[in-house]
């Protein structure tokens, strides 16, 4: 059996959908609070659904045939402000979970966040000579790289480590069943939402000369892409690390506008709004992961073009009557 926690959530769920597809036997840790995301597990017969508040003892005294964990659950979202929440969530129960599957032999793959680059002033590279030079902008960017630093902190003194395992810091990603995260839903729902409403998109203004109204960029993935970095890496023991988990190519909010209208078969309509001052002094201009490492560990699968991703989100998923995966 596997397990995935965080598994109704937006990455999870996909990954939880793409394992059962594959005939595996499914356990799912999180909390079925809204009707999105019990709907993001509907499609997927699942082994077991355990609560978060009986998750620990569940693993430690019940859990026995875990083939891997995939561990997605988090406080993920970038406004929140309760440190010690926070660390409980973010590092004390990732820490757990990679000693219960060190000491059981159980493979893991983590979920950390390009947030712990923060503002990208130091660039978005992966290598874990550099994890320690990052500077994230929020509480939450903070927690996942407390983890990461406290991962390579064991591995450097030599603390026992599970059989093999992979951490990814995931980019700007969109795809179907991310409907429960409200404003943190990437920008596709959004102007889907605002253009089959009113035939036009809103779009920040740029504050910064060296980018132009809707230039702004960033590394959008597919969440199909997401799963299957994760099920390559959880198919090839000798590959542990942190990597990015990005396409490596950078484009404009403006480009993934016009991917939605060409989808939706409309005319472009665009109108470019101030960026709010309660954080036009932190947003960031440019992401952009540096895939190399990752490449040279033996992934060589294309990444979904920006067109081509949105297109199948739009046409498959938002405009019919089953958004869900």
């Amino acid at each position: 059996m596997l397990l995935v926690t965080g598994g109704a959530g937006f990455i999870g769920s996909n990954l939880v959908a793409a394992l059962t597809t594959d005939g595996c036997e499914v356990a799912v840790c999180d909390t079925i609070d809204d009707d999105s995301k019990r709907d993001n597990l509907a499609k997927h017969g699942i082994a077991e659904l355990v609560a978060p508040a009986a998750f620990l003892p569940w693993l430690f005294d019940d859990a026995g045939g875990i083939e891997a964990v995939f561990h997605m659950g988090a406080i993920s979202a970038t406004t929140a402000t309760d440190e010690e929440a926070l660390y409980q969530t973010n590092v004390r129960l990732p820490l757990a979970i990679w000693d219960w599957c060190a000491e059981h032999g159980v493979p893991l793959i983590y979920a950390s966040s390009a947030a712990t680059y923060g503002d990208g002033a130091q660039g978005f590279d992966d290598d874990p000579a550099k994890l320690g030079t990052l500077a994230p902008l929020n509480l939450y960017g903070r927690s996942k790289q407390e983890f990461d630093l406290e991962v390579m902190r064991r591995i450097a003194a030599g603390a026992p480590t599970p059989p093999h395992w992979a951490g990814l810091k995931f980019f700007n990603a969109y795809g179907p069943n991310e409907y429960h995260k409200g404003g943190q839903q990437s920008l596709v729902p959004q102007l889907y939402r605002q253009i089959s409403e009113t035939g036009r998109a809103r779009l920040f203004k740029s504050h910064n000369p060296d980018y132009e109204d809707g230039g702004q960029k960033r590394d959008f993935i597919w969440v199909g892409d997401c799963v299957e970095v994760m099920l390559w890496l959880w198919r090839q023991p000798g590959r542990s690390g942190i990597y990015n988990c990005g396409t490596g190519t950078a484009r404009t909010f403006k480009d993934l506008a016009l991917a939605v209208f060409a989808a939706m078969g409309r005319e472009p309509v665009i109108d470019y709004v101030p960026t709010p001052e309660a954080i036009r002094n932190q947003y960031q201009y440019f992401t952009e992961a540096r895939m190399d490492r990752l490449r040279a560990a033996g992934y060589d699968r294309p990444f979904t073009a920006l067109e081509d991703g949105v297109g199948r989100y739009v046409r498959d998923f938002l405009a019919t009557n089953d958004p869900f995966a």
